[in-house]
């Protein structure tokens, strides 16, 4: 199984194994010194709709914790956080001209962006394996469920 799923009333979060997450929301898997970047399963879920994304240019360097971008749902405008420290070499052009592949496949189709990294091991000690963010968004969603239960 490549997910792990958590069930929470009518709402199912699941986390990618095998890549590495943000606490704000933005996961990133790694290929030689090439990372993909897009959203969890429960940043969007949170968030609700994905109506639009703006992301910083090609070649402008990104920094961990700083943001790259934002995303605006029909709630509100939310700024992305960065992962990883690297160069942005390519947008999704899919998801410029269909945002809800955001909410629709945020692990697959709706990445976000890739960036050449700098120093990945560095970066690293500031993320969150598949295990850990699991453990951190579930606690999370019982924090959160009962928002999530009124808006619905």
């Amino acid at each position: 199984m490549d997910y792990k799923e958590y069930i929470y009333d009518k709402f199912i979060f699941k986390v990618k194994n095998g890549i590495y997450y943000h606490k704000d929301g933005c996961w990133v898997e790694v290929d030689g010194n090439i990372a993909t970047i897009g959203v969890s399963d429960f940043f969007q879920i949170l968030n609700g709709d994905v109506a639009s994304v703006s992301l910083y240019g090609i070649e402008v360097n990104i920094v961990q914790d700083d943001p790259l971008g934002d995303i605006e749902t029909m709630k509100t405008s939310i700024e992305l956080i960065s992962p990883v420290n690297g160069e942005i070499i390519e947008h999704n052009k899919q998801v410029a001209d269909s945002a809800e592949l955001i909410n629709s496949d945020p692990y697959g189709e709706g990445w976000l962006l890739k960036a050449e990294l700098k120093n990945f091991d560095s970066d690293k000690l500031n993320l969150m394996d598949s295990g850990k963010y699991f453990d951190y968004m579930k606690a999370r969603v019982d924090e959160e469920g009962k928002e999530l239960g009124k808006e619905q």
